[in-house]
């Protein structure tokens, strides 16, 4: 491998928000996920942050990351996007972008659809109904770009794990401590296998 082994893209979810450690910062799936594919800490780097968007990542994120020469990249995005200032047509032409350009430097990129976290917001039912409608557009978005890029997907909606309580943390919005557990566990099982069907190949 050249640069580094891992570098992820993102919001608080790849931060690691939910999921603190004593000195006041966050665990979080991403080391969870490298230590359990053999990757050591040096190798990995995490440009999360709280707050982040698809452009944020676009803007700020992605010229670091290619930089990198990570041959594996994690991006999870566009709940930040979903709960605000939403607009289709850039968030799509923002994912694009993002996945378009890390698969073309050869990496091989892996990501997430977004589980039913409307569900869980103390919003009016009014809001909640909207917000359902763009998570549900927007993993359609997705799909289609995870499709045309050849990027590799994990699917949160199909799951009913993340229909549980102590997968997320009381804001509703982040996951808890099990929650990141739980999804490093299922990235490394597709990252895996997807190796192994390229060495089999």
């Amino acid at each position: 491998m050249t640069g580094q082994g891992l570098t992820v893209l993102g919001d608080s979810f790849v931060e690691g928000r939910g999921d603190p450690v004593q000195d006041g910062g966050y665990r979080g799936w991403v080391p969870r996920f490298a230590g359990q594919i053999g990757l050591r800490s040096s190798r990995v780097r995490n440009l999360g942050t709280h707050g982040a968007t698809t452009g944020d990542v676009v803007e700020t994120q992605l010229a670091s990351a290619l930089g990198s020469r990570a041959p594996l990249v994690g991006v999870v995005v566009g709940v930040n996007d979903l709960v605000s200032d939403y607009a289709p047509d850039r968030f799509a032409r923002n994912l694009r972008t993002i996945f378009g350009d890390l698969r073309g430097s050869g990496a091989t990129v892996f990501t997430a659809t977004y589980p039913d976290i409307p569900a869980r917001l103390p919003v009016p039912d009014g809001f909640k109904s909207l917000l359902r409608e763009r998570f549900a557009e927007a993993n359609d978005v997705l799909v289609d770009v995870v499709t045309d890029t050849g990027s590799l997907l994990i699917d949160l909606r199909a799951g009913t794990e993340w229909g549980r309580d102590d997968m997320w943390t009381s804001d509703g919005l982040h996951p808890s401590p099990e929650g990141h557990r739980s999804f490093a566990a299922a990235a490394a099982d597709l990252v895996s296998r997807a190796s192994a069907t390229t060495l089999a190949a």
